[in-house]
């Protein structure tokens, strides 16, 4: 997809401007490891909110069981999950949305997956909270919740992501919805 613009007379293409942040696909050890974290079974229905290319609903599906659902801004990349999952035939299982995740249904989720720049993770914290049923477990890549501290924190070392800190390592974060207290 591209934008033309019209620059003194000339069309010029230039690239779309997407409010959901840049896509950087999760390593495949990054994606089995957050699904083997928050032991994702075949009664899961797991959503993936900011799904890029749908590796980890795809991934769940095949070799968990899992049903599941990606939200995506991009609607390329949400095409590009949907013929994924049809070659696969999965298309039973799963299935690609194109929607900002703020706006997202995610009350049928038993598992959140997130991979989410802090400022949408701090947005997105008080919806998943009031949401989502108690024992949803919600599993990030890289980015916390600030002060909501985590259950579980595994680092993983990977040769193929190297970021402009220097780190070759991926951190992938476990939190459990709590049960909801009574006013």
């Amino acid at each position: 997809m591209s934008v033309l613009a019209v620059a003194g007379g000339a069309a010029m293409a230039q690239e779309p401007v997407l409010s959901g942040g840049p896509y950087v696909p999760t390593p495949q050890r990054v994606v089995e490891a957050m699904l083997n974290i928050a032991q994702v079974s075949d009664r899961d229905f797991v959503i993936d909110l900011g799904s890029g290319d749908g590796r980890i609903i795809i991934t769940a599906a095949q070799k968990y069981g899992a049903r599941g659902k990606g939200y995506d801004i991009d609607g390329e990349l949400v095409e590009r999950s949907t013929l994924a999952a049809r070659k696969l035939k999965l298309e039973q299982q799963v299935r690609f949305e194109t929607r900002d995740v703020l706006q997202a249904d995610i009350r049928e989720a038993t598992v959140i997956t997130l991979y989410l720049l802090p400022d949408m993770m701090h947005a997105l914290r008080p919806r998943l909270i009031r949401e989502l049923r108690p024992g949803t477990r919600i599993v990030s890549h890289d980015f916390d919740f600030g002060d909501w501290k985590p259950e579980r924190k595994v680092s993983l070392d990977l040769d193929e992501k190297y970021d402009v800190t220097g780190s070759w390592s991926s951190t992938i974060y476990l939190w459990t919805v709590p049960p909801r207290t009574v006013q």
